[in-house]
């Protein structure tokens, strides 16, 4: 009798301490959480006042949910000057916004498929666009008018930007290249080019693709500088980090180039495989890699205070991540649908689901539909000072000298 007793019961006690010390770490890892939640909720957010601008990050509710587009909205940005926004649409249109009053201002016509995606110049008097339709336009923003259509790709145009520079345009397109109107064109990527975005100072250019990989190229050159390998899935977008941010990710990272004296430049990716991968490309080599997402990263930024990670996905969630400790630090339910894209410096997310906006709320209305865009307000409101007219270098070549 004894025996079968002590076979029932024997290593119950070391189970159940086991137990213990499991619940014990539980309950310090909630009490932590809870402290932070206190913490932020007393000096955080956008209404409070003791924290840095920094270090704002965006808080429920959003300040506006703005609806216009009658489809899939694909990308976002804003003005580098003005008080503007503007979105890019799967309705063929590109429509701008006052971010600080809420109010739509106008669309601007001319792609005859998907807008995929936008973007300014430093001064923002010009706007590139690339569509569906295998086209760039470029237009001036302070006539809004298009001046300009370019064509050269043989499949659809993903992605565009305008060089640091203002001198040319740089576009990525489904049919596997990379081109530098009206110039250069790069090839390497075995699949759909997805995104592409050039470093601060235009000397290189980082594309990633539906081959998995990210690549990074000189512009000087057209040379493949690094071919960066360790997603399983598309890579779906990619960011430069500001040179705002390398200490902190030297100190979280301890990065080989650090020894060198030479750090970074670093590149994030977010892609299908749910993951966001920081990269050291002077090195090509993957410093930390964050999981939480459950779904595709469709966009990925550097907080302009360089301390945090913010991303968005298929999961319908904003994501803000303490890369330093590599770990989600807030989680926001955006949208009842996907999140596709996020705006720089201020946080604008917005879905694929087609809603009309109520009181602040995004419901579903047969009558009228819309794509909302939600917008989290800034720390400080942003001025909108009036426009100065000024010859552009895509537009007169020619060398300008001002004194």
């Amino acid at each position: 009798m004894n025996e079968e007793v002590d076979k029932k019961y024997a290593g119950l006690l070391e189970k159940k301490w086991t137990s213990v010390i499991r619940l014990q770490k539980k309950v310090m890892e909630l009490e932590s959480k809870l402290n932070e939640a206190k913490e932020e909720m007393t000096h955080g957010g956008p209404v409070g006042q003791k924290r840095d601008p920094k270090e704002w990050i965006p808080r429920p509710p959003e300040r506006y949910a703005l609806s216009g587009h009658r489809a899939p909205v694909t990308r976002v940005i804003f003005h580098p000057v003005f008080s503007v926004m503007v979105t890019a649409s799967e309705d063929a249109t590109i429509k701008v916004w006052d971010y600080e009053a809420g109010d739509f201002e106008r669309t601007l016509k001319g792609h005859t498929d998907s807008v995929q995606d936008i973007s300014f110049d430093q001064t923002g008097k010009l706007l590139a666009s690339c569509s569906a339709d295998m086209s760039i336009k470029l237009w001036d923003f302070q006539g809004f008018e298009c001046i300009r259509t370019m064509h050269g790709h043989d499949h659809n145009v993903s992605s565009v930007a305008i060089m640091p520079n203002g001198d040319h345009i740089v576009s990525a397109s489904r049919d596997k290249t990379i081109k530098m109107y009206c110039v250069k064109t790069f090839t390497g990527h075995r699949e759909w080019v997805r995104m592409v975005r050039p470093n601060q100072d235009g000397s290189l250019i980082a594309s990633c693709s539906n081959d998995q990989t990210v690549r990074v190229w000189v512009v000087a050159s057209k040379e493949c500088k690094a071919e960066l390998r360790e997603h399983e899935h598309v890579v779906e977008c990619i960011a430069w980090a500001p040179d705002s941010a390398h200490p902190t990710i030297l100190e979280a990272t301890g990065s080989e180039s650090k020894k060198s004296g030479k750090p970074g430049p670093f590149l994030l990716s977010g892609s299908r495989d749910k993951t966001i991968k920081m990269w050291d490309v002077s090195i090509g080599i993957c410093l930390m890699t964050l999981v939480g997402h459950d779904n595709w990263v469709r966009g990925v930024l550097v907080h302009p205070g360089g301390r945090f990670i913010v991303s968005c996905a298929d999961d319908k969630t904003i994501r803000i991540w303490d890369y330093k400790n590599k770990r989600c630090m807030k989680t926001m339910c955006a949208h009842e649908h996907f999140v596709t894209s996020l705006g720089k410096m201020l946080y604008l997310i917005f879905p694929q689901d087609c809603s009309l906006r109520g009181d602040r709320q995004c419901r579903s209305d047969s009558q009228s539909l819309g794509v909302p865009l939600r917008l989290s307000p800034p720390p400080h409101p942003t001025p909108r000072p009036k426009a100065v007219q000024m010859p552009h270098p895509i537009l007169h070549p020619s060398p300008i000298l001002l004194s």
